[in-house]
């Protein structure tokens, strides 16, 4: 029996290696937030890649996500995990840049990945951080916005996209307490559609969101939970929100709705997903339902593909 327990393990673990952290996923997911009798706004949206040198395979199939024909693009952070993935960073965007975007960056935009205990992963954290080398964000910023992006750091930027007013702002990460939502705090009046961007999707910024009134709000950063448990879910989020908000969409307050990208990506120094594959997200977002409609929910449907 524990030759049994062993080779099952092995075959798990083999499993969430080398197959599942490349079975990309796109998860189609319909929001009912925009204004009665809105024609529907399609958003890409993007997080954690992770992506280091000779990633062909993600690379290829994150390029062909502009089949999808979005009205916009969102990333939300942890782009690099190696100080030479830039190049493949815009490659894989490649010509998902030319679309209207904005962006936030994550602490694996700022730093590179360093080996831990895995043991860690189950454990809440103490606070404290150790950082890897200084990763090139400052090119990478660079190139989204000589690329036309909105950099929604701690800014509020006003965006036309298909014809509608988009308020998009932002923080930067709070998962290294670099947040200060008090600079971009305000309800907006002049918009369509309000999105709040972050990378950890700590309650804090969360309710600072949700008390300016925005109608959506966009995180990455939990990788979904990375290893989930069939009947169970994600085991951890490594921030302040619940496991059953690990990945897709929740309420947060009576009428911000939030969506967590599971992401597309891994630490190099733990390459695995188990029951959670790698994701990108096409948000469809339609009219808010009238009172007949009253009761209808959110739909998700996650579609698979391997690159």
């Amino acid at each position: 029996m524990a030759a049994g327990t062993v080779a099952t393990g092995a075959a798990g673990l083999g499993y969430a290696a080398g197959i599942e952290r490349r079975h990309w996923t796109l998860r189609r997911v319909e929001l009912p937030v925009l204004a009665p009798g809105a024609r529907p706004l399609r958003i890409l949206h993007l997080s954690d890649l992770h992506l280091t040198p000779g990633q062909r395979s993600k690379i290829r199939w994150v390029a062909s996500l502009n089949a999808l024909d979005p009205h916009l693009v969102i990333d939300t952070g942890d782009n690099l995990a190696h100080p030479d993935a830039v190049p493949g960073v815009l490659a894989a965007l490649g010509p998902l840049l030319d679309r209207p975007g904005a962006f936030v960056f994550g602490s694996n935009d700022y730093y590179g990945p360093t080996p831990k205990n895995p043991a860690r992963y189950l454990r809440r954290g103490s606070g404290h951080r150790s950082h890897g080398a200084p990763l090139p964000w400052e090119d990478l910023r660079a190139a989204f916005r000589e690329h036309g992006w909105v950099d929604a750091t701690h800014d509020r930027h006003l965006l036309e996209v298909d014809g509608r007013r988009v308020r998009i702002a932002g923080v930067d990460d709070p998962h290294l307490h670099l947040d200060r939502y008090r600079k971009i705090a305000g309800h907006d009046a002049d918009a369509d559609l309000r999105l709040g961007l972050t990378h950890s999707p700590e309650p804090r910024v969360l309710d600072g969101f949700a008390a300016d009134g925005y109608d959506l709000v966009l995180a990455g950063h939990t990788h979904g939970g990375q290893l989930r448990l069939p009947g169970y879910g994600a085991i951890v989020t490594n921030c302040g929100i619940d496991r059953t908000r690990a990945r897709g969409t929740s309420r947060w307050g009576s009428h911000t709705r939030l969506h967590v990208s599971a992401g597309l990506g891994t630490s190099p120094y733990a390459p695995v997903r188990f029951a959670c594959p790698p994701e990108a997200s096409l948000l469809t977002l339609v009219a808010a339902p009238t009172s007949a409609d009253a009761g209808r929910g959110t739909r998700a449907q996650a579609g698979r593909g391997v690159g």
